[in-house]
């Protein structure tokens, strides 16, 4: 299981950082971003191999399951 911020939303939020820089501000008055997204993976082949169950509820909970 690994729960951490959501890599695919990274982009997005160093563009806005790169446009406000680009429009004059200065990166040393710029707020320190923290993730917004959380991501809840679960590898399910792992798990059988280490003989865990994985409860169905956090299964359904998790944005991404390996199988």
């Amino acid at each position: 299981m690994s729960y951490s911020d959501d890599r695919g939303d990274w982009p997005r939020r160093l563009a806005a950082v790169a446009d406000r820089i680009l429009r004059g501000a200065k990166p040393s008055e710029l707020p320190v971003e923290e993730p917004a997204r959380f991501v809840l993976g679960i590898n399910q082949k792992t798990a059988r191999a280490l003989a865990l169950t994985i409860p169905s509820s956090v299964l359904l909970q998790a944005s991404k399951v390996i199988e």
